[in-house]
């Protein structure tokens, strides 16, 4: 059994740590997909987005993770482990992807942010 005097202790230890090393949370403004984007399932595209206004420390973590009706497939991340500061990092559609207007990319990191809907669709090849 801890003492309130130990707890008290432990609770002001630990806001001091989390002081001593803060992280702004940002929400970059994701650019690409946005509505007018159409991708195909297989292919590989490059998500982008704003950083003008990227804090001096945000998370190392980061993730992309493809939406569908608003419901995130969080067990098959597109990206991971890439730096935010980039602003951009290339993922591919999985084959096996059914054809929608309603996907979306959620890019995490301090928070996570969503994209526009967008469309993945079998493209027809453009014959010259």
């Amino acid at each position: 059994m801890f003492s309130k005097t130990t707890l008290f202790a432990t609770f002001l230890a630990t806001v001091a740590s989390v002081a001593a090393h803060p992280l702004d949370v940002w929400d970059p403004k994701i650019i690409t997909p946005n509505s007018y984007t159409v991708w195909a399932p297989g292919g590989t595209y490059n998500v982008t987005w704003d950083t003008s206004d990227a804090p001096a420390s945000i998370s190392e973590g980061s993730e992309v993770v493809l939406a569908k009706s608003g419901v995130l497939d969080s067990a098959n991340p597109l990206a991971q482990g890439f730096d935010l500061r980039a602003g951009w990092v290339p993922v591919t559609i999985p084959a096996s992807t059914i054809p929608g207007s309603d996907y979306s990319i959620v890019l995490f990191g301090d928070s996570g942010n969503a994209s526009p809907e967008f469309a993945i669709e079998y493209l027809k090849p453009v014959q010259l």
